[in-house]
Formats: C-alpha cells, sequence, structure tokens
C-alpha cells in the first residue's frame, strides 16, 4: 500500500513538472493570448531592423539625412520589440528578461546616439545589444 502512494506521489510529480516544462515552452514560442509567435516576431520585425542597423552603422555611418532617419527608426523599432517580448506572458525566465532588458536599454542608447548623429557610439551600443541577443539565443533559440 505504502509503494503505491509513493509511485503516485511520484507520478504527480512528474505530471507537475513536465505540465512546468511545457508551459515554459509555449511562452517562448508564442504569448498567451496574442497570435504572433516569436518566430514570427524575429523574423518579420527584429531581424530585419537589427541587420539594417547594423550595416547602417558600419564605416562613418549613415550617408545622408533620410539614412540617419531610417537607421532611427529601426533603433526604435528594435526597443519596442523589447517590450512585446516580455508582453503576454512570453517571458520564460531570467535569461530571457535580462537580455530583453539589455535589448531595451541598448537599443535606447543607439537610439539617442542615432538622434545625436554619433555613429560610433551608436555602433558601441549597438555591439552591446547583439551581445544579449546572442545569450538569449543561446538558451532558447533551437
Amino acid at each position: 500500500m505504502r509503494q503505491r502512494f509513493v509511485l503516485a506521489g511520484a507520478a504527480v510529480a512528474l505530471a507537475a513538472v513536465m505540465g512546468m516544462a511545457t508551459g515554459t515552452s509555449a511562452q517562448v514560442k508564442k504569448g498567451k493570448t496574442r497570435p504572433l509567435t516569436t518566430k514570427q516576431l524575429m523574423s518579420g520585425l527584429v531581424s530585419p531592423s537589427c541587420g539594417a542597423l547594423g550595416k547602417s552603422l558600419q564605416g562613418s555611418g549613415p550617408a545622408d539625412e533620410k539614412a540617419w532617419e531610417e537607421t532611427a527608426t529601426r533603433a526604435a523599432l528594435l526597443n519596442e520589440a523589447g517590450h512585446v517580448l516580455m508582453d503576454d506572458g512570453r517571458c520564460p525566465d531570467g535569461t530571457w528578461a535580462e537580455a530583453t532588458m539589455a535589448l531595451r536599454d541598448c537599443s535606447a542608447v543607439v537610439l539617442s546616439k542615432v538622434e545625436a548623429k554619433d555613429a560610433p557610439g551608436a555602433l558601441q551600443a549597438f555591439q552591446s545589444m547583439t551581445a544579449a541577443c546572442k545569450s538569449c539565443h543561446m538558451a532558447h533559440k533551437k
């Protein structure tokens, strides 16, 4: 009889752990209530904005006023993505939360440097931002 209770308790504990793991995985893939998946957010907003931002900050920076404005838009979009990545129950753990905070903080610095037309300063903040992104990708991107 006692062995049954031990086995039943182990089964309940295993089910709870599996349930928590499944819930966390689902939150990484998608928020709780809105249809946008994390993969869609990354491929549709984050990756193109990050790539264009990095490219525009190479060399002496954006070539003209229009290019500076586009660069500012990319930095602002990445900042907004940092908020979306924490919203709707999407955040599964501290690694995600820390990287997302760094994304928001660094993209805000990039934006302020771009607004000041400081390409080297913006590039330095951009590099810090992408390092934070990499830490989260190592933990969550399969």
